[in-house]
């Protein structure tokens, strides 16, 4: 997990880091034209980081709408440049 984040502490906030590798991964996946099948073993791995994120970000139940409305966002935002 660390090398996906590099320089960011893990331990900062696991629920935002984990956001963004899914964030990163995701974006790497697009770049690559990973849009099949072929790659589902990828999307599920960020789908997995997905879930991770919000386990973690239920350790602070007052903000999970918040978060959770960001995350949303940042992910539907990655679907823009690809024309879905």
């Amino acid at each position: 997990m660390q090398a996906m984040v590099g320089s960011q502490t893990v331990a900062a906030n696991a629920a935002d880091v984990l956001v963004d590798m899914s964030e990163a991964s995701m974006t790497r996946l697009l770049v690559d034209g990973c849009l099949t099948r072929d790659c589902a073993l990828d999307l599920l791995a960020v789908d997995a980081i997905v879930t991770y994120a919000f386990e973690a970000a239920s350790d602070e139940p007052s903000r999970l709408e918040e978060r959770a409305g960001r995350a949303l966002a940042r992910i539907a935002a990655l679907a823009r440049p690809y024309g879905t």
